[in-house]
């Protein structure tokens, strides 16, 4: 089943000589629970894609349907109600909020929406991440890998329809960096969980189920990886 659909997707800065055409012609589908890398070099347009993927950035021209929903045709109140309950971030930089403990910080998207967190899922959550006796420590107090896994789960807590990770193991070791593969792996699997993860990590698109490539703006569809 079609979760994201790409239509013909343009993304230009600046005009005349200083024109730069970020995104070019853009059409591309995801279906539900599919793994997908985007390659590409730095300054491809890469993250550019995914900033509108995510509504963080607004298209020059072009559609984006998430479960058959037209998301820039929203009003942008409803716009970002709809981004805060469908989508899940995870960056480079955790961004975690430093006052707050592990458990808290995982949960934080549900308290800003007003809603009570289930025990029983952030558990579960915890329990993959292998979080549950760091539950009440604080970012500082954590590695490197531990605060990308907090990150990782403070995406997954709200049961987002999309997963969008740019560049989730930039600032991590090779071992560490394994270790998110597998987690991201067995997280989409486990909720059968739409992710696109923007990567140079050849390792992250070797474990994915599809790969795409973006240079100079230009999207080509690498396959369905074999099994």
């Amino acid at each position: 089943m079609e979760l994201l659909r790409v239509e013909n997707l343009y993304k230009t800065y600046g005009s005349g000589e200083t024109k730069v055409e970020a995104l070019k012609n853009v059409s591309f589908s995801v279906a539900k629970g599919e793994f997908v890398a985007v390659v590409g070099e730095s300054g491809s347009g890469k993250s550019t894609l995914l900033n509108a993927i995510g509504a963080l950035d607004t298209p020059t021209a072009g559609k984006i349907f998430i479960n058959n929903q037209d998301i820039f045709a929203m009003p942008e109140k409803k716009l970002t109600v709809f981004r805060r309950r469908n989508i899940g971030f995870v960056f480079q930089a955790y961004n975690l909020i430093p006052e707050l403990n592990v458990e808290q910080n995982i949960i934080f998207p549900l308290l800003l929406d007003y809603q009570k967190p289930e025990p029983e899922y952030v558990e579960e959550i915890l329990n993959l991440l292998g979080l549950q006796d760091r539950r009440n420590h604080l970012p500082r107090q954590l590695s490197g890998g531990q605060q990308q896994r907090v990150a990782i789960g403070r995406a997954f807590i709200t049961h987002p329809t999309l997963v969008l990770a740019d560049e989730p193991t930039g600032n991590l070791d090779s071992k560490t960096s394994s270790d998110m593969i597998t987690l991201f792996k067995s997280m989409s699997r486990r909720f059968q969980q739409t992710i696109i993860v923007i990567t140079h990590n050849m390792n992250i698109a070797s474990a994915a189920d599809r790969v795409l490539q973006v240079s100079d703006g230009v999207l080509s569809d690498m396959g369905v990886r074999a099994e």
